[in-house]
């Protein structure tokens, strides 16, 4: 077993997220630094024929080049970067990977629906808050897909990769990007949303009362604004965020054109404009699951490869 330190670069759809970790003695991975850097390299992934555009693969390869000069500064042992949605989906995913083994030396692995989501997983499992739980369900919702679990007694019984990623929808729903969020639009995401769940026969039959766990960029900006608001850090928030709080955003930042919803203090200005798109797929998987909230956990696939790298 290694005990690190592992740096591990996860290039999303939306955004490109470093974590180095290490093993504690008593088996825990402990992160030593981590940032997130908003690159949207998958500017396109909703077109029939998916294409990454030259100018989100040079954000890409920048984000990654200054995350691995920052990830240098542990010294780590091992360098890991791996690839989601939008890579694997692309028609020239292949060539990005070039532009970065090119520009910094390394390769990139390209996961795949399933691998994601059990890393996923795995990485959720590492979470100490949520070691109290036996079943419930985790939902990560990216710029590409979603990705969601159910587990039962801790172990994963369903594990499915949806097309249904906040960029993804709000490309193929929202024709003004700089309106309001209209009551149609936000319809025809919901009806979009429950129509793929259906398709893909994910199955919300775990015991009644499980948790929901939600991951991803999505919630944890829920809770950075609800922060801002109350003038607490990230760390004093509540990592449980309630339905009703998801609407009332929803009400709040959908009437708001993206120039003041990028002035919102909490929300990152990159994430404006596919906010409201990503705050509707949470509130739809709400009414498929009957749940009242959803518990936030920032471990998800980067401590998931994390782990299995240093295991």
């Amino acid at each position: 077993m290694s005990s690190g330190p592992i740096a591990v670069i996860d290039v999303g759809s939306n955004s490109i997220k470093l974590l180095v970790a290490t093993r504690a003695r008593d088996g825990e991975i402990t992160p030593l630094h981590f940032r997130t850097l908003d690159a949207r390299i998958s500017a396109g992934i909703s077109h029939a024929d998916p294409l990454l555009r030259p100018e989100g693969m040079a954000r890409g390869v920048e984000a990654i080049r200054a995350l691995l000069e920052e990830a240098k500064m542990q010294t780590p042992e091992r360098v890991i970067l791996v690839a989601t949605s939008a890579v694997r989906d692309a028609r020239n995913g292949a060539e990005f990977r070039e532009h970065v083994r090119a520009a910094t030396g390394h390769d990139v692995r390209i996961l795949s629906g399933d691998e994601e989501a059990n890393l996923i997983g795995r990485g959720l499992t590492c979470d100490r808050s949520l070691q109290g739980l036996r079943d419930f369900y985790v939902f990560d919702l990216g710029g590409g897909s979603l990705e969601c679990l159910a587990f039962r007694d801790r172990k994963i019984e369903q594990a499915v990769s949806l097309k249904l990623g906040c960029v993804r929808l709000m490309e193929r729903f929202v024709s003004e990007v700089a309106a309001p969020f209209s009551a149609a639009v936000k319809e025809a995401v919901a009806a979009h949303t429950r129509e793929t769940f259906r398709e893909q026969d994910f199955l919300f039959r775990l015991p009644s009362g499980a948790v929901a766990v939600g991951t991803g960029g999505t919630i944890t900006t829920v809770r950075a604004i609800l922060g801002a608001r109350a003038g607490q850090t990230f760390a004093e928030t509540r990592s449980t965020i309630t339905v009703a709080e998801l609407q009332e955003l929803l009400a709040w930042l959908g009437e708001l054109p993206l120039s003041e919803r990028k002035r919102v203090p909490g929300l990152p200005p990159a994430r404006a404009d596919v906010f409201p798109t990503a705050l509707t797929t949470f509130l739809t998987i709400a009414e498929l699951g009957g749940f009242t909230a959803f518990q936030n956990s920032v471990y998800n696939l980067r401590y998931g490869l994390a782990d299995e790298a240093l295991d």
